[in-house]
């Protein structure tokens, strides 16, 4: 694990210019840690890549290590946009439709891993993990959980005798499954084909395989939410 000084950025853009150069420094390295991988990439590669010299680009990064923290924290606070929305958007429209709200946490973590499948590679896979980067990514998973517990506490259709347990046991399962088939599986393949096995595999752990109402076509669900 690089030094802890090594992960920081060296100081706050605050003017235009700044922020400015800051951003193309970070677009750049998603580019690259995107094409060559984490092992490949050297600051040298970045600092070309965004049309800077590596002064420059030391002068807000010490490291490769640090560019990556950035676009990992970045990377993070997208995703709880993304879920936190899935969340308001299953609250305030999937009412009692406890297929609806599984569909809503089920999309929100699909479009997570969807924006730049080799990037996100690159980050959860092959880049080391700080120690803050780690616990922010804990959090953020101890509140999906919760968010979930929540709804199954409150629809007796759930089979499961322990809805924290259940729970958890939902959203590990959809973000690993998720998290294979998505970033490691032919882009060829529709994420709403993903979504919809995700969607049947999930409802028959909490209800037993209870019977339901024959699917929508995909058509008809879309233009229902509309």
């Amino acid at each position: 694990m690089p030094a802890p000084d090594r992960l920081k950025a060296r100081k706050r853009p605050r003017q235009e210019r700044s922020r400015s150069t800051v951003d193309v420094l970070l677009r750049a390295a998603a580019q690259v840690f995107a094409t060559r991988g984490y092992a490949a990439t050297t600051t040298n590669h970045i600092a070309a890549r965004a049309g800077v010299s590596i002064g420059s680009l030391y002068e807000y990064f010490p490291s490769k290590d640090a560019l990556l923290v950035a676009l990992m924290e970045a990377h993070l606070a997208e995703g709880e946009t993304i879920l936190e929305r899935a969340g308001a958007e299953a609250l305030s429209r999937g009412g009692d439709d406890l297929e609806q709200v599984v569909r809503y946490f089920v999309e929100g973590m699909v479009t997570f891993h969807e924006r730049d499948r080799a990037l996100h590679r690159v980050l959860f896979e092959e880049a080391p993990f700080p120690r803050h980067v780690r616990k922010r990514l804990g959090d953020i998973e101890t509140r999906v959980v919760s968010l979930v517990e929540r709804f199954l506490r409150d629809h007796p259709t759930v089979t499961r005798r322990d809805p924290a347990l259940g729970a958890a046991v939902v959203v590990h399962a959809v973000e690993a499954l998720t998290h294979k088939l998505v970033v490691h599986e032919s882009p060829a393949v529709p994420a709403a084909a993903y979504v919809d096995e995700m969607v049947d595999l999930v409802m028959a752990y909490l209800t037993g395989g209870a019977s339901r109402p024959a699917r929508a076509p995909r058509a008809a669900r879309r233009a229902s939410r509309a």
